[in-house]
């Protein structure tokens, strides 16, 4: 696949509000989003040893909110710039490989817990449920395998437009069959994770009310754990879907439109703050799924002296808190 040289539907918009409103948001984000994310790797990677299956999708998690939030230094520099790429064309097309790549991982590690949890509570004698830390490894390799595949044509088409303008998407009339399939991808990976974790939610909650459970804490932290998940999943990457999909259709409309689709499109540039904002919000899961991220803060509280919190004990199935 090679670059895409089609005409342009109403022209390379200029971007004020992006230029205006993202650099400050993103810089928040990062400064927050990246000492989490960096003491969460340390905390999950010096408990290696005791790790399960849930453990195993959340550092997977963690390293890919890691390995964006170092790619978003690039994005920041860009937009303070008001939109001018100074890395060239081959950096501009790894510096989006990496977003959009830690992008899908985020959002398949985030799945992949709720379905964990799902399994432990739904289904607590599945033999999923039994999996070792090695075959738990071995399905996040594949996803790493699939999410990276998926994302090799943001590699192999020029994503630089104009010397200055570095996009993974624009409006150009008819991209490749590379951009098309980022975009199909880019759609896809919002819905069906969401139909799946409304679906566990909604299966956790019904199986706790009909055993009774309810009111068990262990069967609350499960339903606030998924519930969580769902929560920073659609505040996160809804903003991006919607507007992405409102653009598309007043592109449709045809070139009168070109005013409502050059002002959406500029607030589809700026919802990748709420994309950012997931990696600044994912360690509020870690607290919620994992007893080891949990119980180290815990401990660090209980250091100050201001309070004493009690350490959680590792659950056993069916809530199966790790």
């Amino acid at each position: 696949m090679t670059s895409n040289s089609s005409s342009h539907h109403c022209g390379n918009s200029t971007q004020d509000l992006v230029a205006n409103v993202l650099p400050p948001i993103l810089i928040i984000e990062l400064l927050l989003g990246l000492p989490g994310n960096v003491m969460a790797l340390c905390i999950f990677g010096k408990n290696f040893r005791t790790w399960r299956a849930n453990v195993m999708f959340l550092f997977n998690l963690v390293l890919s909110d890691f390995l964006l939030l170092i790619s978003l230094p690039f994005r920041i520099d860009n937009f303070m710039r008001g939109e001018k790429w100074i890395f060239g064309d081959a950096w501009c097309r790894i510096n989006l490989f990496m977003l959009s790549v830690n992008r899908s991982a985020s959002i398949a590690f985030m799945t992949a817990v709720a379905v964990d949890r799902y399994f432990k509570v739904v289904h607590p004698h599945h033999k999923i449920n039994y999996i070792s830390t090695k075959q738990a490894a071995g399905i996040a390799c594949f996803i790493w395998v699939v999410v990276i595949s998926l994302r090799i044509p943001l590699l192999a088409n020029k994503l630089l437009y104009n010397i200055s303008f570095c996009r993974s998407f624009s409006n150009y009339e008819k991209p490749s069959l590379g951009i098309q399939l980022h975009y199909v991808v880019f759609i896809l990976e919002f819905f069906l994770p969401l139909l799946l974790l409304v679906f566990c939610s909604m299966s956790i909650a019904w199986i706790l009310r009909t055993r009774k459970m309810d009111k068990d804490k262990k069967g609350k932290r499960a339903v606030r754990t998924v519930l969580v998940i769902v929560g920073v999943f659609v505040l996160c990457f809804f903003p991006s879907i919607g507007t992405g999909l409102m653009a598309l259709y007043l592109k449709k409309l045809g070139e009168k439109y070109c005013n409502a689709y050059t002002f959406t499109s500029q607030l589809f540039s700026t919802s990748i703050a709420f994309t950012y904002l997931n990696s600044a919000l994912d360690p509020i899961i870690y607290c919620f799924s994992s007893s080891i991220f949990r119980n180290y803060l815990k401990r660090v509280v209980n250091r100050t002296g201001i309070m004493e919190l009690q350490m959680s004990r590792r659950a056993s199935m069916p809530s199966g808190s790790d």
